[in-house]
């Protein structure tokens, strides 16, 4: 299996632009710390770390025909990460069943980012830094807001049996201490 520095080469070089890559690594930094939240081994820590990584891998090439996204991201991971990786970044772009703990993850974490970046960039300082848990959930509430960040999508936290605001919370403080990695 790829190694996270492999991973992250491969993102660099296959989505041009680097906010899509900031998103990357934002989904990466959410997702493992959904898989410590979980308590699992850190070998499956790092599997979630990578899947949310590679995730949006075909996002340049399939921008334009997203019924292929998720597909094309298979495609180029195929023997490269495991069945399990590859079938969440299925389900994360509707092509598989929501099935497994790791699948669901990604599904609510993948349009989280964007909710929170932007939540950072209404800021006057535009840094996550003061972000609060509050605020998010106030925002919530208002449909102009991340308008592409699906409610629906992130509220399928549900299904990892956190609540809105334990897993906002859990995604704003990952975010948050990593944030010089995902330029905020």
């Amino acid at each position: 299996m790829m190694d996270r520095q492999e991973a992250f080469e491969l993102t660099c070089a296959s989505i041009p632009a680097k906010n899509l890559v900031n998103h990357c690594v934002a989904t990466e930094v959410i997702m493992e710390a959904l898989a410590r939240h979980f308590g699992l081994p850190e070998s499956d820590v790092e599997r979630w770390a990578l899947a949310g990584l590679l995730h949006d891998l075909d996002y340049a090439e399939t921008a334009e025909d997203f019924e292929r996204h998720g597909a094309v991201t298979a495609e180029m991971l195929e023997g490269r990460i495991d069945d399990e990786m590859l079938h969440a970044i299925l389900a994360h772009a509707g092509k598989a069943p929501r099935e497994t703990l790791i699948d669901k993850a990604l599904y609510a974490a993948d349009p989280t980012t964007g909710f929170i970046v932007a939540a950072a960039l209404v800021r006057p300082d535009k840094s996550l830094a003061n972000v609060e848990v509050r605020s998010l959930l106030k925002r919530w509430k208002e449909k102009a807001f991340a308008r592409g960040a699906s409610r629906e999508q992130m509220a399928s936290c549900a299904d990892l049996s956190l609540t809105r605001e334990e897993f906002l919370s859990l995604a704003l403080a990952a975010m948050q201490a990593r944030a010089a990695e995902i330029g905020l």
